[in-house]
């Protein structure tokens, strides 16, 4: 017997043409479901991603809204104690000289060769730029001071203040008060006034307010108010129209410069209240901006899905006809 040789002859016929175009159909219907799960894979994917961020960042939305809403409700009670604070210390107008903005101070103005300053922030942050007006502030004053071969050492108050200060003016600062719980009263004022006096006492002239002044709800503006001390005796006397003791006028000005500090802390915590307000209006309407942008991509990466599973259905029927 002679062995079967599959062969075609050299016209070939249509069962010849049947063999290589089956095994071409079998292939492609292999491969395409593989091809197909393995688009889908990347695209669900990327699909999931997406939803998970915009899942997210409606999460982040929420609680910057309501951030936003307990900071208005906190702005309404400091502005009540920033009256009261107001009426409190208006009679601290008729010692000295009022209080003069950071963009208009000028030089080192008031300030002896060796002064201490009061930097007044909080503890707590997401309040936009409050906290970094104030430790800018001083450090511009730090270089005057250093121009004019003069020192300050600085009392921070508030965490805050105290971690931008170390970086900014690290050498001058000397002491910190932290987690203070709010609101503040007067004798957290008189606890930072007794530390001030008694920081380089011998040597110190001058002490420094620096504080951010509430202008309105959307605005506030770094300030400095520089205590002389009373002077009793010789030329440059003060308050000469006062017939009091040297011991009476030491404890008017220590009850000054409390006051002040009582005064600066009760606007920094108006203006840090109407900061973070701000900033959690504009973060609330920035993830907004993000959700709206990641729905789109996520519509546009669904619609790519499914035109492409539309086009392999389309192929595979083709290809099978």
């Amino acid at each position: 017997s002679h062995p079967r040789v599959n062969s075609c002859p050299a016209r070939k016929s249509r069962s010849c043409e049947v063999v290589p175009t089956m095994a071409a159909l079998a292939s492609l219907r292999r491969a395409a479901p593989i091809a197909a799960r393995a688009a889908a894979r990347r695209t669900m994917a990327t699909e999931k991603e997406i939803a998970m961020r915009i899942a997210s960042t409606k999460n982040i939305r929420k609680i910057t809204s309501s951030m936003k809403m307990v900071s208005a409700a906190k702005l309404r009670g400091e502005q009540n104690r920033l009256e009261a604070a107001k009426k409190f210390a208006a009679w601290t107008s008729v010692l000295d000289e009022p209080s003069t903005p950071l963009e208009d101070y000028e030089g080192t103005e008031g300030l002896a060769d060796h002064s201490v300053v009061v930097a007044i922030s909080s503890d707590k942050g997401l309040c936009g730029g409050v906290h970094s007006a104030v430790a800018r502030g001083l450090r511009t004053i730090n270089a005057r001071l250093k121009t004019d071969n003069k020192t300050m050492s600085v009392i921070a108050v508030g965490e805050k203040g105290r971690s931008q200060l170390r970086r900014m003016v690290g050498d001058s600062l000397t002491a910190a008060f932290v987690n203070i719980p709010p609101p503040y009263n007067f004798g957290y004022a008189s606890t930072v006034a007794q530390t001030a006096l008694e920081t380089d006492a011998e040597k110190a002239g001058a002490i420094a307010v620096v504080y951010n002044v509430f202008v309105s709800a959307i605005a506030y503006a770094p300030t400095i108010k520089t205590i002389s001390p009373f002077v009793t005796e010789g030329d440059g006397v003060t308050l000469t129209e006062y017939d009091a003791d040297d011991d009476v006028l030491k404890g008017l000005h220590e009850y000054y410069l409390a006051t002040e500090i009582f005064y600066g802390m009760m606007e920094g915590a108006t203006s840090e209240q109407s900061s973070r307000m701000q900033a959690m209006e504009n973060a609330t309407k920035n993830a907004g901006e993000l959700i709206d942008k990641l729905t789109l991509v996520y519509n546009r990466a669904r619609q790519a899905r499914i035109t492409t599973e539309l086009i392999e259905i389309i192929s595979g029927a083709s290809a099978l006809e």
